[in-house]
């Protein structure tokens, strides 16, 4: 049985997770190119995952998919789409019913691939959407490896520049790592028990209950003690000030 969630402590106590096999890096196509789409086809499972040029300065429009990283067991291979595009048999994979391609928040990397060509996504599984079957809320790749694997991943080249001419090895390493450890996660719950989250889990905050309620609960609690909250007590208006009244001797006294 899994834990419901994970805090950033435990997670840094953690070994430090990373792809053990072989990266492979395609800009073009060629003989490397399709060696990779070979190997794939292969696959029942493959990691999927994508990157893309942060942009910091507010009001500039986001930059497309940078880097598309499809892992096997033992080989990753980074296609730089920017560069590449996105070719046929890349989509054909991504197409495939037969190979389960597992990631997390799938629908907008696939979204981001579909501006360089479009293509009918098929056999994907999102992470985040079926972690709660096992208990599990958290929903960043980071927690959910720790949780389900017991490991730490590293997010320092997160936001690094992905359309950079070469990539670095640090770089290499994290797309490689981010696709693979998705399979690595997915492989490790099926082979266990699922405990699904109830809905008081699922959203802790939207069930606690409503100040209105927790106020008429006290107030109950207080009638069954036998100590009620005093009334409050309401504030006294004002007198208005009236005139005097001056009688008609008076004035006729005045007026004399």
């Amino acid at each position: 049985m899994f834990k419901i969630s994970i805090q950033a402590e435990e997670i840094e106590k953690m070994p430090l997770g990373s792809f053990p096999g072989e990266i492979k890096v395609i800009d073009s196509p060629g003989l490397e190119y399709a060696a990779a789409i070979a190997y794939l086809m292969t696959q029942k499972v493959i990691g999927f995952d994508t990157e893309t040029k942060p942009v910091f300065a507010p009001g500039h429009p986001h930059n497309n998919v940078a880097l598309l990283q499809l892992s096997g067991k033992d080989k990753a291979f980074l296609f730089r789409v920017n560069k590449l595009g996105m070719r046929r048999l890349m989509c054909s994979i991504l197409s495939n019913p037969s190979i389960i391609k597992v990631g997390a928040a799938v629908h907008d990397d696939i979204r981001g691939l579909q501006i360089y060509r479009k293509f009918t996504p098929k056999a994907f599984v999102d992470l985040q959407k079926i972690a709660w079957e096992w208990g599990i809320r958290d929903k960043s790749v980071k927690k959910m490896a720790a949780i389900i694997l017991g490991c730490k991943i590293s997010k320092t080249q997160q936001l690094s520049n992905w359309e950079a001419d070469e990539l670095s090895e640090a770089q290499k390493m994290y797309a490689a790592t981010d696709a693979w450890i998705c399979t690595e996660m997915y492989r490790k719950l099926c082979s266990s028990e699922k405990h699904p989250l109830t809905q008081e889990q699922l959203n802790p905050v939207q069930n606690q209950p409503s100040l209105q309620v927790q106020e008429k609960k006290k107030s109950e609690g207080a009638k069954e003690t036998g100590v009620q909250n005093p009334a409050p007590k309401k504030k006294r208006r004002p007198r208005k000030k009236h005139p005097k009244r001056v009688d008609d001797k008076a004035l006729q006294q005045d007026k004399k």
